[in-house]
């Protein structure tokens, strides 16, 4: 063809496949109707084009999100998703393009990656994404929208499955997209939560665990690993429906950084409006007015006397649904979109914490926005040993308060309240009332904190292979706990996070020695959850099961030999040597 006259072929050294895969396009190029979509015309030029821009294994950042959204808007389960990614379009990209000036982003092979959000399928039953629009629960939504959203903007390809039907289908290595070589996917990883997951052993039984290693499970409040140990958990009574899945445990990737033995995958905190929007809210003063974003009965109920104080300086307004009872002195929005909570944030000096939702999206998002959140203290500390909500989660986490990520923030921004406290309250409003704060936003929910962490996991971290190399040796620095105190305290003493990963190289004697620890007599057992650790005798203790390492878990007669590793500020999930 005349256009092939200006496109010589550039040289195949060193790409052996390359020669077969234009002869292959050549002749097959007609057979299926994705590659004509793709500007392939059966020239050379076009194939060359098709082949080394469209069809290429190398991972490119996209400069749009165009591509993504026809896959999104037609399926009623992701409706809720499509119009979070697209209400961010333009802040995804321009992080696309932020990260890619401060990094080298080019040397990175294009994963082929199956979506399967088992909380939006209909055989979950649980109808979140038909609820999402009128009050339902948005947190795991959030996660799901900006996980794909960073998938997408970090060039992989991604295969988004809403049903078993879908998944079946991208199981049998069957696809729509445009074969090279050939047409069946095999998924580099998989990305689901603990609905999809089961949904995925009970379909396929025989061949899940074939899978098992490029698996990601998405469980916002975590599984810490005794639970995750189907046999130690059932011998110690430590019964979930959502535990004893013999997952390694930083498979589970969490919505904070709750336990250091999980991985924590994070979300975006949506707080960028539009400009014409943020110009025209700039310009106008915050006023007197606190939010609550209660948008249930269940949020309101007893806290009457707490929002008679906070009525006393503030005017307060409400996003609840109309059929809840909330009192007469509070302006209700009722359920209105997330650009709109913003809109309020903005306007307001106070977001007012009800002690729930736990660990919501909401308190980021207020100061975000610069507005100071009332946390409110949970005494007693909630766990499932004493509430309902936390009775079924796979661990025994203490929560202190309605937020613990944003406890640690503190003051000026996030000021903690025991709601039956008047004077306590009122202390925190006259002082919240007296200063003006800036928004403020930890990197980590940033947009290009969440492709930086994603991509760095996406590339380093291997459950596939044994003896990781990520993350790297030389970030290993070893902390001593004394009986009573876990490897999360030890090293958070220190200034420093627990790393899981690290546990095989203090795991013998040789390990031990090495970090100033003779050992006199020593032992390999799976009775305890705290090895490597030894007594006062200096009687030595080394785990033989590798799935039983914890974080997490204290001994009162044994002090733990604790790997601890640094990490970048606003950037928990990773090292300084890590990227």
């Amino acid at each position: 063809m005349k256009e092939d006259e200006k496109c010589p072929l550039p040289p195949m050294d060193g790409h052996p496949d390359c020669e077969g895969k234009l002869k292959w396009m050549k002749e097959m190029w007609k057979t299926d109707p994705c590659y004509r979509s793709h500007g392939v015309n059966g020239s050379l030029c076009s194939i060359l084009v098709y082949l080394s821009e469209v069809g290429s294994d190398q991972a490119v950042v996209r400069k749009s999100l165009e591509d993504l959204y026809p896959f999104l808007e037609n399926r009623l389960e992701f409706r809720w998703i499509h119009q979070r990614i697209q209400s961010m379009g333009k802040i995804w990209v321009e992080a696309g393009r932020s990260l890619s000036a401060k990094y080298n982003l080019t040397e990175r092979k294009a994963q082929h990656i199956l979506v399967h959000p088992g909380v939006v399928t209909n055989e979950s039953g649980l109808k979140i994404a038909e609820t999402a629009f009128s009050g339902g629960p948005l947190g795991e939504l959030v996660q799901w929208s900006d996980l794909i959203a960073t998938l997408h903007v970090l060039g992989h390809h991604l295969h988004l499955s809403a049903s078993l039907p879908d998944l079946k289908n991208f199981l049998g290595f069957q696809t729509n997209g445009c074969p090279l070589r050939h047409s069946k996917v095999e998924a580099n990883l998989i990305y689901t939560d603990i609905i999809g997951l089961k949904q995925f052993q009970h379909a396929f039984p025989a061949t899940w665990m074939k899978y098992k290693c490029v698996i990601r499970v998405l469980d916002s409040f975590g599984t810490e690993p005794d639970f995750n140990h189907a046999v130690w958990a059932r011998e110690n009574n430590l019964m979930s429906p959502f535990g004893r899945l013999n997952l390694i445990p930083a498979q589970f990737y969490t919505m904070f950084p709750h336990t250091p033995d999980n991985t924590f995958l994070g979300f975006v905190v949506q707080h960028q409006l539009s400009s014409e929007l943020s110009e025209q809210l700039n310009s106008t003063k915050r006023r007197n007015q606190a939010l609550v974003y209660g948008k249930s009965s269940k949020f309101w109920e007893g806290k009457e006397a707490y929002l008679d104080v906070i009525h006393k300086y503030l005017e307060i307004h409400g996003t609840a649904d109309n059929s809840t009872l909330i009192p007469s002195y509070v302006k209700n929005h009722g359920i209105i979109k997330g650009t709109e909570v913003q809109t309020l944030l903005r306007q307001s000096k106070v977001f007012v914490g009800m002690s729930f939702p736990y660990e919501g999206p909401a308190p980021l998002e207020a100061l975000a926005n610069g507005c100071a959140f009332l946390n409110p203290r949970l005494r007693p500390p909630q766990s499932r040993l004493n509430s309902e909500f936390f009775k079924g989660k796979p661990n025994i986490r203490e929560v202190t308060s309605q937020h613990p990520y944003v406890e640690a923030i503190g003051e000026p921004y996030v000021w903690m309240v025991d709601m039956f406290n008047e004077t306590e309250v009122e202390r925190a409003l006259t002082s919240i009332l007296n200063q003006s704060i800036e928004p403020y936003l930890p990197y980590e929910f940033t947009c290009e904190g969440m492709l930086q962490r994603v991509n760095v996991l996406i590339e380093k971290q291997d459950f596939c292979s044994s003896g990781g190399r990520w993350p790297p040796l030389s970030a290993l620095q070893v902390v001593k706990a004394e009986a009573g105190t876990s490897c999360k305290q030890a090293c958070q003493t220190t200034g420093l996070i627990c790393e899981p990963a690290f546990f095989p190289h203090l795991n013998s004697n040789k390990g031990l020695a090495n970090h100033g620890v003779d050992c006199q007599t020593s032992e390999v057992t799976n009775s305890h959850m705290v090895l490597p650790a030894y007594n006062s005798t200096k009687h030595c203790l080394f785990q033989s099961d590798p799935l039983l390492f914890s974080c997490v878990r204290s001994n009162q007669s044994l002090i733990r030999i604790c790997p601890c590793r640094d990490y970048i500020k606003d950037q928990i999930a990773l090292c300084k040597a890590c990227i």
